[in-house]
């Protein structure tokens, strides 16, 4: 069933109350008025500038107040449907919410009363008298009317428009996750800021999709263009993502899953975070961060909130590479210490993994995966885990050629056996600041990078597997049986 089918038959069925969440107005309105007119019955809208007004007739004079239009739908005998439109704040007076209900319980038959906002109502006083509504985006037949329509637009217009079957398959495919309205606005501005709608049209239409869409707190958009062949070591897993980055713009019609994602562990400093990265870079993808640090606020239920307007914000990104930073920080295993805030968010969290649409690839990053509860790694949450261990002598080499050779230094010049086996026992990110240390006393001296000054520094440097020893034996020990090393 379609989301229309579903309004449709929510309509049909006379239920006294529906609460609706929903973020595109105009098409909201048109799906109504479709439903109601499959029952023949009228519609009647309300806001707080014009009062209660049925469909082509001037609005009901003194009904602005919502209790006065609750007071004259309640007075009707007739059917039709009542939709009472950017009701939230309205509803924080508990006697707006008894009115609501007295209306609700007290309606005849045909009659149904929609409360709507643009965001979710929590209503637990209306909870045995209504049922719930969201208004999901557009489906790819729906969008793929839009655009068509919209790009006949433009044409007539004298806007050239030069894209092929192929092209406009992507045009909805990057437009996927927002409103029919967004939809439309966004293709019209880029075409008016271009002069043209082109294949070159639909890298800028993602990018601004994504950038009107990084309004969330907890949310941050991340300009990647690190690649994974940047990335020193980790041949398993970049093997790994090599394929499953094919299987991100797999049709439909070959009947693969949509890649989950991968949840990658291990030691401090070996490059987890920089792996997130390189998989946007590499696939092409918008990177979006998500803070779980963030998530938390001071008011009952802000906490919730937050995430799902987050997720429900990554889903319109689509397709997109949500990078989850440290994701025990956000779901770790709380109790009750907390209110239940953090159980809250991992119940919403898994609903969203398991229930999601395709096309957003998630890369959780976890130092002390002890801290996650055993359902957030359970099969099939993740398409993997990964443990990243400290480097081997040649994943080691490989880092300490990328480095010096980022700084413009000559990998040639160095004795790279010397410098591999003095950094026995370093991870990526403590060799990379042993060369940066050097570099800044060689400048300080007047000299440049010699191979002597940068073992010195590694000689003199204590990398985590010394200073931390037991717990990398503890973090390899969980590791050994659960994970697949990367």
């Amino acid at each position: 069933m379609t989301i229309a089918d579903d309004l449709r038959a929510l309509i049909a069925s006379h239920n006294p109350l529906i609460i609706a969440e929903e973020q595109d107005e105009v098409r909201f309105m048109d799906l109504i008025r479709t439903a109601a007119a499959a029952q023949s019955v009228p519609v009647w809208v309300w806001t707080a500038t014009q009062g209660l007004t049925r469909d082509s007739f001037q609005p009901q004079y003194g009904t602005k107040p919502l209790a006065a239009a609750l007071a004259f739908v309640g007075a009707l005998a007739d059917p039709g449907v009542y939709v009472l439109l950017d009701v939230k704040a309205e509803l924080a007076d508990p006697v707006a919410v008894r009115s609501v209900k007295d209306v609700a319980q007290a309606a005849k038959q045909g009659q149904t009363l929609i409360l709507a906002a643009a965001e979710h109502m929590d209503l637990p006083d209306l909870a045995g008298v209504s049922v719930p509504f969201t208004l999901e985006p557009p489906e790819a037949d729906e969008l793929k009317a839009i655009v068509d329509q919209t790009l006949a637009g433009l044409v007539a217009r004298n806007i050239p428009v030069a894209l092929d079957d192929t092209q406009r398959q992507q045009l909805v495919e990057a437009l996927r996750g927002l409103g029919g309205s967004q939809a439309e606005r966004l293709i019209q501005q880029t075409a008016l800021a271009e002069g043209k709608l082109d294949g070159q049209s639909l890298v800028d239409i993602r990018e601004r999709k994504a950038s009107a869409l990084e309004s969330d707190a907890p949310l941050e958009l991340i300009d990647s263009t690190t690649t994974l062949d940047q990335v020193g070591g980790l041949q398993h897993l970049k093997d790994w993502l090599a394929v499953r980055g094919k299987a991100m713009a797999a049709p439909p019609s070959s009947g693969l899953d949509p890649p989950k994602g991968v949840l990658l562990t291990g030691v401090p400093g070996c490059g987890k975070s920089l792996v997130a990265k390189a998989i946007a870079g590499s696939w092409g993808y918008p990177l979006v961060l998500l803070d779980p640090a963030r998530l938390y606020g001071q008011y009952v239920g802000q906490s919730e909130q937050r995430l799902q307007s987050a997720l429900t914000s990554v889903d319109a990104m689509a397709p997109a590479i949500l990078w989850i930073d440290e994701i025990e920080k956000g779901f770790s295993q709380g109790g009750d210490a907390d209110g239940g805030v953090s159980a809250r968010l991992l119940g919403t969290f898994l609903r969203w993994m398991q229930d999601r649409p395709p096309g957003v690839f998630v890369v959780a990053t976890a130092n002390d995966v002890d801290k996650l509860p055993p359902e957030f790694l359970r099969k099939g949450r993740f398409d993997e885990i990964f443990f990243v261990d400290l480097p081997t002598p040649e994943e080691r080499e490989s880092i300490l050629r990328f480095h010096l050779s980022k700084r413009k230094l000559d990998p040639a010049a160095f004795d790279m056996k010397a410098l591999v086996d003095a950094t026995d026992g370093f991870s990526g990110a403590e060799i990379e600041a042993a060369i940066v240390s050097a570099m800044y006393k060689a400048f300080a001296d007047g000299k440049t990078l010699s191979n002597d000054s940068l073992l010195a520094e590694i000689k003199g440097t204590d990398p985590l597997s010394k200073t931390r020893a037991e717990d990398i034996v503890l973090l390899r020990a969980w590791a050994d049986g659960r994970t697949v090393r990367a």
